[in-house]
This record gives structure tokens, C-alpha cells and sequence, in this order.
């Protein structure tokens, strides 16, 4: 697949056939993604992969805190609300994928459902836990390459017939996260990538985010069709 099929083609998937995942497929994925640029070749990243019981433990640590309604715990600053441009975005994509799912407004209880899959990381068989040197606190670069190998995981998984979607409300109780995953206090846990082999009949998985035309965040200086 040329790299702009696959920039296309690939979208966040969030329903999952229940087949394992063989090690030797995700050690190919994370050996492509390493190849992603890294700041002064610092390679900060560390992939913890998880799935069977400990995966089980984590989604069902994760669930019952949050509906008891624990305080949040992520251990990289989070904004908060979003507002504006960036609120709307978030609603539409959140009305895509309700409209897809047949989720009306007023149904409460289907939306409390659908928040909850994020925290079970969309009952994927696999989660992949990002973390970093805590050593290397304040990390804003090390965020940066982050994000590039993360996204260079979830291009890989789908040349792989895998899918994933990248899942902050997977690590929103990091030290259940952190205790089941065992990883070392050394790390900072920055977020998680669920993964598998994606059920085409959950209607969800049709969905793709629309993106901003480029003349609205795109700025041309010097060129002479100025």
C-alpha cells in the first residue's frame, strides 16, 4: 500500500473481534513505528504491551473508579474543557459516531455505555501503554516524539490487517494501569493505543473523522503566487 492509500484508508477503530493478536505480529508494528523522527535521537519511548488477565484487570480497575466517580489520574497535564474551534471539532466527530452507533440525544443510558468502552479500551485484546524517562521532565519534546511513534504504530498495525485507536480514557487511572502493567515509577505513563483486529460490522469502525480544509490553517509566505 503506497503511504497516501494508507493515510486514507486508516481510521480510529473502536469495535474489535475478540481473536488474540499473535507477539510476533506487534513486535513487526513497534519495529516500523521506531522508525519515526526523535529529537536529537533521544528515542524517549518505552511500549508496554498488554493483554489476557492483566488487560482484564487494568479495564475493570479503570471502569469501577471512574463510575464511583474518582478524581482523574494522568500523569501528563491535561487542558481540561475544550472551547471554540476545538469544541466543535470534538462534538463532531462525537455526532458521527452517535449517528453511526443510532445513539439518540436523549438516550443517557447508551451514552454512559459508550463512555465506558473508552475506559475498557474498547474491549481490544491489546493495549499498548506509552511511557517516557521521567528523567527528561519538563518533556514537551519528548511528548512530540511520542506522538510521532504513536502514530507511526497505528499506520503499521493497519498494513498488518490490525486496527487501533489511540485512548486517552484507557490510562485515566494510572496507577491501576501502572500496578497491573508493571511499569517502573522510572516512567511517566503519557497515554495508550488500543489494538486488534477490527469488526467491520460495528458500525462505528465506518466512521472517519473529517479534516479542516487547508486554506483555513494553512499559511504560504514568499512564493510568488502570493
Amino acid at each position: 500500500m503506497d503511504f497516501e492509500s494508507l493515510v486514507g484508508e486508516r481510521r480510529s477503530i473502536r469495535g474489535y473481534k475478540p481473536d488474540p493478536v499473535p507477539k510476533k505480529v506487534i513486535d513487526e508494528i513497534i519495529e516500523i513505528a521506531k522508525g519515526a523522527p526523535s529529537s536529537m535521537n533521544t528515542q524517549p519511548w518505552f511500549f508496554h504491551v498488554i493483554t489476557g488477565e492483566p488487560l482484564e484487570r487494568i479495564r475493570e480497575g479503570n471502569t469501577r473508579l471512574m463510575l464511583a466517580g474518582a478524581k482523574v489520574q494522568r500523569e501528563i497535564p491535561v487542558h481540561g474543557s475544550y472551547e471554540g474551534i476545538h469544541r466543535r471539532r470534538q462534538i463532531e466527530i462525537a455526532v458521527q459516531l452517535f449517528e453511526a452507533m443510532g445513539i439518540e440525544r436523549d438516550d443517557k443510558e447508551r451514552r454512559q455505555d459508550w463512555v465506558m468502552r473508552g475506559f475498557r479500551q474498547f474491549d481490544a485484546p491489546v493495549s499498548i501503554v506509552m511511557t517516557y524517562d521521567k528523567s527528561l521532565e519538563p518533556a514537551t519534546i519528548s511528548h512530540f516524539d511520542l506522538g510521532a511513534v504513536t502514530y507511526g504504530l497505528v499506520l503499521a498495525a493497519w498494513t498488518r490487517g490490525l486496527g487501533a485507536v489511540i485512548n486517552g480514557q484507557g490510562i485515566m487511572q494510572s496507577a491501576v494501569v501502572r500496578k497491573h502493567a508493571k511499569i517502573p515509577e522510572s516512567q511517566v505513563i503519557m497515554t495508550c493505543i488500543a489494538m486488534g483486529y477490527p469488526d467491520f460490522d460495528f458500525a462505528a469502525n465506518q466512521v472517519k473523522s473529517r479534516r479542516t480544509p487547508n486554506e483555513d490553517i494553512v499559511t504560504y509566505i514568499g512564493f510568488d503566487d502570493d
